[in-house]
């Protein structure tokens, strides 16, 4: 009531105030400091001559506080500006009570609770000093799809520099701030980047606070702001127990012990990863209770906890292809499940595969979903809504069935897609001759290979000896024989699905492309029945053409399960989640590395939950599609505990250690590559020097010297948790680069920006272009080849149709359909999309040095993008063009919206 009547008799003396409160300083209302009780800030205030008015009024979604100085300079008012992001149905959507108080607060003008936080410390108590506290409400309904609020402020000259701003939310909803501004000191205005959801008190009686764009080392840290750093942190930190909820913003560790259904199902229980029997990345804890048929798995629920900031789902303009995604797997494939009954049905013809690009598949009503709806998330799928709301679904043809309908068929494309295609990540040179198993013989059987010298020369022969070629680096290698061979019994005991352990051999030919030579498969001994193996040739009778056509089907199985769990999911989904969780555990905010790592972490974890809730969990659509089966997340783990190593995950040292290159200092890039027509290599060392020259200029910016890097606490157990937390099952391994200078922390950061910029875009935006078609790369592999112990029946059979085999070995109508809607959505970039070099953050724009670092990065890219096009009209590359074949642009940075094969985003946001 003091207040009110305060506010009625000085209201005419400011300006700012329309149904406004006059200023009040409040002291250290968190509880600490020097213990003050709030005051209002009058005339009888010690070292004030006149009354202080504070007063918000709501006018953005940004806060900006505008500061003219009084006459006696005694102090300075300051307009401070909030700008508000609306949800989905617009500002407090929700009906019901609480949404008539939130109306009446905004009235009254008591949204949100503002107070100015100095860098200072109090000189006579060495405490830090009073907060100058206000209330701010709406000026004026959403415009531009944002709110406004306001306030105003009068700031004593002594006050200091403002550093932070608390925040209280009056609502009994949550709001997303975008950003506040504090405008009319004479040193220019404050700036507060927020882009962040605000509780309500009611939820969570602890205010946000929120820190000035401006970056400091923690030993750097202004001593008001010292206590406010460490606290911060220890919020998102939490204290690792109970359940989280909805809007908490706590970080923690956890093991991949949610993804079986073991109360649903017993055939749903699937092992824990992450641990010595298993090892694995770690992943965000949530706290759901335990199992109840299964102590070591975690419950299921129909939504899974990500830090609240983390998730953006309603939003305006944001995540629209998480929703896409989320839409696909709950609506439409339940749709397709009905209408394609029988899920063990294959393609009778070829004709009836190219039928889904050109007549489609008529689909019963979507399951919880309006299709109007539908058809809008997801335009290029549904084609035609009918009054009924049945919808026709029709997929887009892809763009290399578009330029060559046959592509798939030739070998000579086979080949390329290893250099130029979905997964360039697998093929290694050939150092070692005879090949040879490392695994157990006693277990699998020989361990050598049945391709052999007499049969490569027979291929190559006129060009050189196989010593010769590999002497020369010709030989290449899909290796997947070791990796699967263990599986095989286990796979082979599911229904409708078979496996082998697999090599592919190929040659470099004199014009730079590669040739396929041979195809081993693989049976270990099982059922009784000894090691069985089989090589195929590309040859020149109708039975061998046949054969060696069901051989790449097997292999091109192999390949997208690899890409799919392996090159895409482990290496970038799921190992970057412990690099986000670590840096908001352990780098302040106003950490430089925070602000440099932040961009580059956007929507990840929202969409690794979605990925744990319905794609990659037992009985999932990945489960159901791929070769591994159940044991594809399994898999996965046991390619995280032979192949993973942070040091590799840089581009450069990844195609060293599979012999795609080798150091040379008068080479570009430092790197002689064994194929110089590598598109993907080629387009992605580009990238990788530009990344790494725009980190090398921002962290020696901070870090102009050595000690700074090893006397910086937040960085050092930023390091220390990434590898004994995030990456617990591999603390010990001694490739664990050291961070102990400025060289150290560059080639740590470009490895992660390469990982969740560059690598995630190879493998992620040509999904559809590469795997729509499904022949180019079927998922999965059906049927046994008929060379494999088969009965006269079915020999006799493949001898009459052998069309027949190849289309019973693809994957069913079911399997296919569902994967080719998920790789459409899983290749598009939503409209909000933010591309590497694109946008400058705001926190980056405070530093004239930091900002001019960027636009010569932005320049880079841009540059990048020509030289692309300018390789993509070389006729002498031969890997990337040619008739009928598409260019390779997925490295290109930047990418209009929708399904386009190129665009590297900042961030695995999809």
């Amino acid at each position: 009531m003091f207040i009110t009547q305060l506010h009625q008799s000085h209201s005419t003396q400011n300006p700012f105030l329309l149904h406004s409160h006059k200023a009040f300083i409040d002291g250290n209302s968190n509880g600490k400091g020097n213990g003050n009780a709030s005051r209002t800030i009058s005339m009888h205030h010690s070292f004030h001559k006149k009354a202080k008015y504070v007063g918000v009024r709501s006018m953005a979604s940004n806060i900006k506080v505008v500061a003219s100085t009084t006459d006696d300079e005694e102090a300075s008012f300051v307009k401070a500006i909030i700008t508000v992001k609306p949800t989905i149905g617009g500002l407090l959507s929700n009906l019901g009570i609480d949404r008539g108080l939130d109306d009446i607060k905004d009235l009254l003008g008591e949204t949100l609770v503002l107070e100015l936080v100095s860098t200072e410390l109090d000189p006579k108590t060495g405490l830090e000093k009073d907060t100058i506290k206000g209330y701010a409400h709406r000026t004026k309904g959403e415009e531009n799809g944002v709110v406004k609020y306001e306030s105003s402020f009068e700031v004593p000259v002594d006050f200091g520099e403002i550093g932070a701003v608390y925040v209280e939310n009056e609502h009994h909803n949550e709001m997303y701030l975008q950003d506040i501004i504090l405008d009319g000191f004479s040193n220019g205005p404050v700036y507060v980047n927020c882009n962040s959801w605000v509780h309500s008190k009611y939820d969570n009686p602890q205010k946000r606070v929120f820190f000035s764009n401006k970056s400091y080392l923690p030993s750097q840290t202004p001593s008001g702001l010292c206590r406010l750093r460490e606290t911060e942190l220890e919020i998102l930190r939490g204290n690792g127990q109970g359940e989280r909820k909805s809007f908490e913003r706590i970080y923690d560790y956890d093991v991949y012990n949610d993804i079986g259904n073991p109360d649903s199902s017993v055939d749903l229980k699937r092992p824990v990863l992450g641990g010595k029997e298993h090892p694995y990345p770690r992943r965000c804890r949530t706290g759901r209770p335990r199992s109840k048929t299964d102590p070591l798995s975690e419950e299921r629920s129909s939504s899974v906890y990500v830090p609240r900031d983390e998730c953006f789902a309603e939003v305006k303009q944001l995540t629209f292809s998480a929703k896409a995604v989320y839409s696909v797997i709950h609506a439409l494939v339940p749709s397709l499940e009905t209408a394609i009954i029988d899920a063990d049905l294959g393609f009778p013809y070829f004709t009836a595969i190219d039928s889904l690009f050109n007549e489609g598949i008529n689909l019963p009503p979507l399951k919880n979903q309006k299709t109007g709806f539908f058809s809008t998330l997801l335009p290029r799928l549904i084609k035609a809504i009918n009054d009924a709301e049945d919808g026709l679904l029709r997929f887009e043809t892809p763009e290399t069935m578009e330029r060559d309908k046959f592509f798939w068929f030739r070998d000579e494309e086979f080949a390329r897609q290893t250099l130029a295609g979905l997964n360039p990540y697998s093929i290694k040179l050939v150092t070692e001759w005879p090949l040879k198993s490392q695994l157990d013989p006693k277990i699998y059987g020989p361990a050598e290979s049945v391709i052999t010298t007499e049969l490569i020369e027979r291929e190559i022969k006129g060009f050189m000896t196989v010593n010769e070629a590999i002497k020369n680096k010709k030989l290449f290698i899909l290796d997947y024989h070791d990796l699967l061979l263990p599986y095989v019994s286990k796979v082979r005991e599911i229904k409708g699905t078979t496996l082998y352990g697999s090599r592919t051999l190929f040659f470099l030919t004199p014009n730079g492309t590669l040739r396929p030579l041979a195809i081993e498969l693989t049976r270990p001994p099982m059922d009784g029945k000894p090691q069985w193996k089989d090589v195929y040739l590309p040859t020149w009778d109708a039975t061998g053409v046949w054969l060696w056509r069901l051989a790449k089907a097997h292999v091109l199985a192999h390949d997208s399960g690899y890409h799919q769990l392996v090159s895409h999911w482990l290496r970038t989904h799921c190992a970057t989640e412990p690099y986000i969780i670590a840096t908001n555990r352990q780098l302040s905010v106003m950490h430089p590395i925070y602000r440099l790592l932040h961009p580059h972490f956007r929507y990840t974890m929202e969409i690794n939950a979605l990925a744990r809730e319905a794609l990659i969990n037992a009985g999932g659509i990945i489960e159901s599609s791929f070769s591994p089966g159940k044991y594809s997340l399994e898999f996965s783990s046991v390619a995280y505990d032979k192949q993973w190593q942070f040091n590799l995950q840089a581009l450069p040292a990844d195609l060293i250690s599979r012999g795609m290159a080798v150091e040379d200092p008068t080479a570009p890039h430092g790197l002689k590559l064994s194929i110089e027509d590598y598109p993907f290599a080629n387009d992605g060392l580009l990238l990788w020097d530009a990344i790494k020259e725009w980190v090398s200029e921002y962290v020696n910016h901070y870090y102009p010297n050595p000690s700074l890097i090893t006397s910086d606490q937040e960085l050092q157990a930023w390091w220390n948790e990434i590898r004994t937390e995030g990456h617990a099952d591999k603390k010990d391994e001694p490739w664990w680069p050291v961070l102990k200078t400025p060289k150290d922390l560059i080639e740590i950061i470009t490895t992660i920006v390469w990982v969740v910029s560059g690598h995630h875009a190879a493998v992620n935006f040509g999904q559809y272009a590469y795997g729509a078609y499904f022949p180019n790369r079927p998922t999965i592999a059906r049927t046994n080849m008929p060379t494999e112990e088969p009965s006269k029946e079915f020999w006799d059979n493949f001898l009459k149709k052998p069309e027949g085999a190849l289309l019973q070995c693809f994957p069913s109508q079911i399997q296919a359909t569902r994967i080719m809607a998920i790789l459409d959505v899983l290749s598009n970039h939503s409209p909000d999309e933010e591309y590497l070099g694109e946008k400058i953050e705001p926190a980056w724009s405070e530093d004239q040095f930091i900002k001019g670092a960027f636009e010569k990065f932005s320049g880079r890219l841009k540059e990048l993008e020509g030289t692309i096009d300018e390789r993509n009209a070389n006729r002498d590359l031969k890997n990337r063009s040619g008739a009928g074949v598409v260019p390779y642009e997925l490295l290109k940075p930047f990418s209009p919206p929708g399904v386009t094969g190129k665009g590297v985003p900042y961030s695995i946001s999809i």
